[in-house]
């Protein structure tokens, strides 16, 4: 791990560990003094736990996610070593920098885009936990703590370490534990419905983007998930419910998080907290795979400032004739338009038998549709 990333691990732990993170002192705020070194901080920041109680009340209450264990979580097992985080890069085109917590259980991902902090932070995050708290199973990622800059800071204004973090459950778990050759078996899949207009990846023979940023800014799943049709009901009537809350606070360009493994692997715990199926583990109808599957990266809203000013982008790429006319990208789209797609993309890539017991990847009657609302 570099420099930049292991000081922004040390912020990071400090602000789960200091004492002012407790709940008793969630609304402390840091004197002058404090305020003055924090501001010429550039990969240090001083972190704090936002809406401490709250986020305690979804780890204990909703996901039953014990207290201390998830405190531990972030400490180095050998009492000898450095706790530090490991640090996995820059996975995403956002430029969000990726760590896990030493037993793999949680994934802290960064938030360098204001425009998604505040989204989450003042519009999503209060229907964020009413959801959950009606609907234990949801398989919106569980976001157990949000960390954030309470002041101005150099490094954040300058662009060199991001003042907003959030920790989440790592749907991965258990990869880490197996040999290493098992661990190649593991595949992952960042779905979203392929048919928008991505400029990246299509503009002018797609020379907007190196191929390495291409190849992750969408996956195409080359199989199809082969569950029973009781599964496969539950887990389009669960996004059903989990995309409705999504559309209503306007959300869009969020995605499904496949994830699957050789069911002949042995021991792979669960991720943390309270146990659903689609999160712990569905055995394939053919015996071959353990599917887990959940939804992230719900962040960007349709009504943002950056929305409007890429569908100008858009408009101009039309206007100049660089191909065909593009059509919406996937976050321009409104949202119940992005709902039905991705609700429809689910419906189409999961595989049940029909009645005969000839593979079919229709639903059968009383499953939630993907135009349901």
């Amino acid at each position: 791990m570099g420099r930049r990333d292991r000081l922004i691990s040390t912020s990071i732990l400090r602000a789960i560990f200091k004492t002012g993170s407790s709940p008793d002192n969630e609304d402390a705020q840091p004197g002058v003094l404090a305020r003055i070194l924090a501001f010429f901080a550039i990969f240090n920041l001083s972190l704090a736990r936002y809406r401490t109680r709250l986020f305690k009340k979804l780890r204990n209450e909703i996901w039953q996610i014990e207290e201390e264990e998830y405190t531990e979580s972030f400490r180095s097992p050998s009492k000898n070593k450095r706790s530090d985080l490991v640090a996995i890069g820059d996975l995403g085109y956002s430029g969000s920098t990726f760590f896990t917590t030493p037993n793999s259980k949680y994934l802290i991902k960064s938030l360098p885009r204001a425009f998604e902090q505040s989204f989450f932070r003042d519009r999503l995050l209060e229907p964020y936990v009413e959801h959950m708290e009606l609907n234990e199973d949801s398989l919106l990622v569980r976001i157990t703590d949000l960390l954030y800059a309470p002041t101005t800071t150099l490094g954040a204004a300058i662009g060199t370490a991001p003042s907003h973090h959030i920790v989440m459950e790592n749907i991965l778990y258990g990869k880490s534990a197996c040999a290493k050759h098992h661990q190649e078996q593991w595949e992952t899949y960042d779905l979203k419905p392929n048919d928008y207009f991505y400029p990246e990846r299509d503009v002018a023979g797609g020379r907007l983007a190196p191929e390495s940023v291409k190849d992750r800014l969408i996956d195409e799943f080359p199989d199809k998930i082969r569950v029973t049709i009781d599964e496969k009901e539950e887990l389009v009537a669960q996004l059903t419910r989990d995309s409705k809350i999504l559309q209503g606070n306007n959300a869009v360009d969020y995605s499904l998080f496949l994830v699957r493994y050789p069911a002949d692997l042995e021991h792979v715990p669960p991720p943390p907290g309270r146990a659903s199926s689609w999160r712990s583990g569905i055995l394939s109808r053919d015996r071959k795979w353990i599917y887990r599957a959940i939804v992230l990266d719900f962040f960007w809203a349709k009504d943002a400032l950056q929305a409007q000013t890429m569908t100008g982008l858009v408009k101009v790429f039309n206007a100049l004739k660089w191909g065909k006319d593009h059509g919406p990208m996937s976050i321009t789209t409104t949202s119940s338009e992005y709902r039905q797609r991705f609700l429809a993309m689910v419906d189409n890539m999961v595989e049940v038998p029909d009645s005969a017991g000839r593979p079919s990847g229709e639903v059968r009657s009383g499953t939630p549709s993907s135009a349901e609302v």
